[in-house]
């Protein structure tokens, strides 16, 4: 079996998106100012604030954004989701760092209800546990930074090293609820993914510690941040749409080629 020229074309584009620089690059190119500088305005006891609101947010989210969503529509919606992830890193942005823990679990819920959007737009069924899952796992596709290693911080290499935590996670969902107490599985899971995407909740909050960026930069940054990670959740969800057309092994090949 080979792949079609048209979804040859559809896995450059995937992983085009899949494979650009990371958040802070982007930032940075839009406020003109390295985001080290924000980095030393952070309060010192930072990187350990912002691993335990990372991980909140992300069981927050999840336990919230997909409960009211169907699993039929075939038309995503992300400028709305945007535009309300806008708004909330106006009024994070306002409040300064503080805010954070209040506003983060709301943008990422907004992120994941995008991200949950475009991959039921792919054909994904939100009913399946695998399926919430491979949403979530959006978060730890980041982008590549320059320091990175690029056999460690590839897209099939965050997938491979995901991927018994995600069964695991997707095993305990099949027979109980998010909601339920005592889900080490999950708790596993959300650990690991919480791990990369904190890096980029630190660099979005640096960027917000520099005292021009202020609540209209805020809301700029949280656009920038909300379609970094809706490129994350298309490029993921068009290889996971090839590889249930095709075969996973298949597709890796045809990506790595190009």
């Amino acid at each position: 079996m080979q792949i079609s020229h048209e979804d040859i074309k559809a896995l450059k584009t995937a992983k085009d998106l899949l494979e650009n620089p990371g958040i802070a690059a982007k930032i940075t190119n839009l406020i003109g100012t390295p985001i080290e500088k924000g980095f030393k305005l952070l309060p010192k006891n930072w990187n350990r604030k912002i691993s335990n609101v990372t991980r909140d947010a992300l069981l927050y989210s999840l336990k919230g954004a997909l409960m009211t969503m169907g699993s039929t529509e075939t038309v995503s919606y992300p400028i709305w989701h945007k535009f309300a992830a806008t708004v909330s890193g106006g009024v994070g942005g306002a409040f300064g760092f503080s805010a954070l823990a209040i506003e983060l679990p709301i943008s990422t819920t907004i992120m994941l209800r995008s991200i949950a959007d475009i991959a039921r737009a792919n054909g994904e069924d939100l009913s399946d546990a695998n399926v919430r899952l491979a949403c979530l796992e959006v978060f730890a596709l980041g982008g590549p930074k320059s320091s990175d290693n690029a056999s460690e911080s590839g897209y099939f290499a965050v997938r491979a090293a995901l991927g018994r935590a995600v069964s695991k996670a997707a095993e305990f969902l099949a027979n109980k609820t998010i909601t339920e107490e005592g889900a080490p599985p999950l708790a596993r899971l959300i650990a690991a993914i919480a791990a990369r995407y904190q890096i980029q909740v630190s660099e979005k909050a640096a960027a917000m510690a520099i005292p021009t960026i202020g609540a209209i930069g805020g809301s700029v940054i949280n656009y920038l941040f909300i379609d970094h990670f809706q490129n994350m959740s298309r490029g993921h969800f068009t290889v996971r749409r090839l590889e249930r057309k095709y075969t996973p092994e298949l597709v890796k090949e045809g990506y790595d080629s190009l």
